[in-house]
Parts: structure tokens; sequence; C-alpha cells
């Protein structure tokens, strides 16, 4: 069997929330638009076009708004928080 290898790409440390938060987002923007997506009208002809089209949309919201509330958490909630 043939090994894979493992891309690594390094970056600095101050782009971390902004990476994570661009995947996360990514993820979730696409699970969620599926998700809806299949329960409001089901699988239909133009199925894969329009999800493109609703996971689009929903990325440019799910971004901003992933990146401002990690911000929110990790800054005002999470350091109230002591963890041992």
């Amino acid at each position: 069997m043939t090994k894979i290898p493992t891309i690594r790409i390094r970056t600095r440390r101050k782009y971390y929330r902004l990476i994570f938060t661009f995947l996360m987002a990514l993820m979730m923007s696409l699970i969620i638009s599926t998700a809806l997506m299949l329960i409001k009208v089901g699988f239909v002809d133009g199925f894969f076009a329009e999800l493109l089209h609703s996971w689009g949309l929903a990325f440019i919201v799910a971004w901003p708004s992933a990146y401002v509330c990690a911000y929110m958490v990790q800054e005002h909630v999470l350091s109230r928080i002591e963890f041992y």
C-alpha cells in the first residue's frame, strides 16, 4: 500500500483564529445549507446547483459571524473560567 505524504503548511500563530474560523464556517455552512434544503424542498432536480448557491451565501454570513463569536467566547467567556 502506498503511503500518501502529509501536506503541512507553515504560518504565523496570529493567523490561527482566522484559519480556524474559516474552516469551521466552511464546513458548518455546508452542513446547515444541505440539511435545510433537504428539509425544505427535498432532493429535487438541480439540487447541487442550488446547494452551491445557498452554501456560498451562507458562508458569506457564517465566516464573519464565526470570527466575531470565537473572539467573544475566547476573550470574554473563557478568560473568566479557571481551567486545571
